[in-house]
């Protein structure tokens, strides 16, 4: 198949594969005619690639998966290199799902302690003389 019917059934585009060609990941085979060729191996490299993106891999991160494919594995993260590289990503979302969980505690004790003083405010605000709470846009408050 040419560039532009492996990009369609990709669901990618020709620029995009052009750079996988560029970088490595796609093989740079030509017909007598001077234009790209490609097989139904080719669409299953770039799958894995898309995959492995949506996922959230960065492309070199892909590189071990497709020289796994191109091996011969039936499967693309079979190889120790591709299992190696889930581990790294694993270990990576945990950090980051830890990161994010101290921020949300952090953003939780904020609301928490805006809401109290929010309320103070709305209490003193009832007493005769009290002072008249305003948002931060200047209005009065709610």
């Amino acid at each position: 198949m040419r560039i532009g019917e492996l990009a369609a059934r990709a669901g990618t585009t020709t620029r995009a594969l052009r750079y996988y060609e560029a970088r490595g990941l796609l093989p740079a085979r030509r017909a007598g005619n001077g234009h790209r060729t490609y097989d139904e191996g080719d669409l299953r490299l770039l799958t894995q690639i898309r995959t492995l993106q949506d996922f959230g891999f960065g492309l070199e991160e892909t590189r071990p998966f497709v020289e796994c494919l191109r091996a011969g594995h039936p499967e693309g993260d079979t190889c120790p290199a591709s299992l190696a590289v889930y581990r790294r990503k694993l270990a990576e979302l945990d950090s980051l799902i830890g990161e994010l969980q101290a921020v949300r505690a952090t953003v939780g004790a904020q609301l928490e302690r805006a809401e109290r003083a929010r309320d103070e405010l709305a209490a003193e605000a009832l007493v005769p003389g009290g002072p008249e709470p305003t948002c931060e846009l200047g209005g009065t408050g709610q």
